[in-house]
């Protein structure tokens, strides 16, 4: 019975530090982004348009959108262009490894602009697609949303951008997701 117990802790404690481990800061990103040795692929994965109305860290390595919008089919529902999966996703991360010679094992740290519904979901799929060490950015590039007060709406609260980190309205044309390449 003991040995049951054990074997049931040790399986839940691999769980719980897996769900955990996916997360990871802005600051704690940057912080090992900007070692001259690091080995990570920092993915912005914002639809490029969003990028442009939003700001952008040369600090990623690359965009490779998780979600593109298409532009031709309006969703009722939400009120907006529709959003669909990118079907080149894990291909496109494949090619960027082996652009650098790094396999499935390295670290892929993904961010969107709150966290939410493309930063953490394309870690966990990447994850689902034998990229272990893929890690997203809580609260993204812009934050979270205030609640109450004068600014509530408004994205200006942790995040990238509002830890104080480096952002620019310009993007850098490299390092752009692109459908004329």
């Amino acid at each position: 019975m003991k040995r049951l117990i054990a074997a049931a802790s040790l399986i839940f404690s691999a769980l719980t530090a897996s769900a955990v481990d996916i997360a990871i800061s802005a600051q704690e990103a940057y912080n090992k982004v900007k070692q001259a040795d690091a080995k990570i692929l920092f993915i912005d994965v914002r639809d490029p348009v969003e990028i442009m109305f939003t700001g952008f860290t040369d600090m990623i390595t690359v965009n490779i959108p998780y979600l593109i919008v298409d532009r031709n089919v309006w969703d009722d529902k939400r009120g907006n262009y529709k959003p669909n999966y990118n079907p080149n996703f894990v291909a496109d991360v494949k090619a960027e490894l082996a652009k650098r010679g790094w396999g499935a094992d390295t670290e892929i740290i993904t961010m969107c602009r709150s966290g939410s519904e493309r930063g953490e979901p394309s870690a966990e799929y990447l994850r689902d697609n034998g990229f272990v060490n893929a890690r997203y950015i809580v609260n993204g590039f812009q934050g979270s949303i205030i609640k109450e007060g004068p600014q509530a709406g408004f994205r200006l609260q942790n995040g990238w951008q509002n830890s104080g980190l480096p952002w620019s309205p310009k993007m850098n044309k490299a390092k752009m997701y692109r459908v004329d390449k």
